[in-house]
Formats: structure tokens, C-alpha cells, sequence
């Protein structure tokens, strides 16, 4: 494992995969923190140049459906991480646990696994995401909001509406079909399988301007 503040292999997602819209959930305070995360200079995706290509494929297949791709998080740097690792170790800081964890206890966060000090988006060919309707603009109803620590969120949990399970599923096959592996615990979740950096975390910000000022 090693760090490296390079960011010459990733690119900005608006431009790799047009149409597609971005919640930057980590840029703004409606998080399981509840505050714009370390990190996140300016609300923007970024990929590895060959996840931005396997997306833009799955982009291609979810069109030809009727849905488009709503971005919640891709590219995470490691100071991110930090955060959240020294957000959970703060016992008193629990204002958005009625929304994104209401039944778990602070403290378990991190023996749990919600929390860890690396993640897969900081190797830059992970993101988060959901499908939204082309025809009304609105995200699919999951059964599940991102980012809450819990079964809900895991993709074959069956406490939900079928017409929700079925939207996860649409989800699932066409990321698994454009060459992502999904994870068990959160519906929204997906890895390129042949990640070009697969033991690299990354350090830069995420910043439409680092990209562009520099070059993709």
C-alpha cells in the first residue's frame, strides 16, 4: 500500500460521461457527519480514466432503459477518510444519527465497518450511485437512502417494496455488466473489477480546477 498525490490518470466524471448528474453528498452538510467533509473542495466526480470508461458504457445500457446515473460520491481522497475516522471516534457528535444510523450505537461504527481508515475510493475506480428516470428527472426509489449504516442498505435485503428491490437490481445488472463488482453491504456501491490502481490510495483533492488547471 502506498500514498501518492498524483492525479494525472483520473478525470472529471461530467466530462467522461455526459448527461450525468452529481449529488455530491461529501461536499455539502446533509451527511452522516453533517458537515462538508475534508477533502472536498468543489461538488464534482472523479474516476480513474478506466472506470470513467466502464461508467460511460453503463451510462450507454441504463439509457437504452430509460434511466440515467446519479452520482453520490466517486473519488475519495485519504484526508476524507481521516475524517470519518476521527468523526467516529467523538462519542458526542451524533446529530445525524436519527437519519443515517438510528439504530446503531456511536461506538460500533468502526468495529462494525462502517467505518475504516482506507477505502476503496481513494484508489479512485470505486463509486456510489443511483438511477434516475430520464422521462421525470427523479432518482428511482431504492427502498434505501445512501449512506445509511444498516441491512436496509444491503442489496438483497427483502424488507422492501418489490418495485424497490426490483430498481436495485436494474442497478446491480448493468454495473456488473459494464465490468463492476457490487458489494454486499451497500446497494449503491460499486468497484471497477480491474481497478488500474489496486494498491494505491490517493491524497489529492477533489477539485474540478486541480484537473482542469493541470491537465486529465
Amino acid at each position: 500500500m502506498r500514498y501518492s498525490d498524483d492525479h494525472t490518470g483520473f478525470v472529471l466524471l461530467e466530462d467522461a460521461v455526459p448527461g450525468i448528474k452529481q449529488d455530491i453528498r461529501y461536499f455539502s452538510s446533509f451527511n452522516f457527519i453533517g458537515e462538508r467533509i475534508d477533502g472536498y473542495e468543489e461538488p464534482t466526480a472523479i474516476l480513474t480514466k478506466e472506470a470513467a470508461a466502464a461508467l460511460q458504457k453503463a451510462a450507454v445500457l441504463f439509457a437504452s432503459k430509460g434511466y440515467g446515473i446519479t452520482v453520490f460520491d466517486a473519488y475519495r481522497p485519504q484526508k476524507a477518510v481521516d475524517h470519518f475516522v476521527r468523526w467516529a471516534g467523538d462519542p458526542d457528535d451524533v446529530r445525524m444519527k436519527e437519519y443515517f444510523y438510528p439504530s446503531l450505537d456511536k461506538k460500533d461504527l468502526l468495529p462494525g465497518g462502517y467505518i475504516a481508515a482506507h477505502s476503496g475510493h481513494s484508489r479512485g475506480s470505486t463509486v456510489d450511485l443511483t438511477l434516475y428516470d430520464l422521462q421525470t428527472g427523479e432518482d428511482l426509489d431504492m427502498g434505501g437512502p445512501f449512506d445509511f449504516f444498516g441491512e436496509l442498505s444491503h442489496p438483497d435485503y427483502k424488507g422492501i417494496s418489490p418495485e424497490q428491490y426490483a430498481c436495485r437490481m436494474v442497478l446491480r445488472e448493468g454495473m456488473t455488466a459494464c465490468g463492476f463488482r457490487p458489494l454486499a453491504e451497500e446497494w449503491w456501491h460499486f468497484t471497477l473489477r480491474n481497478e488500474p490502481y489496486p494498491d494505491t490510495y490517493f491524497t489529492f483533492p477533489v477539485s474540478n480546477g486541480l484537473l482542469r488547471t493541470h491537465g486529465q
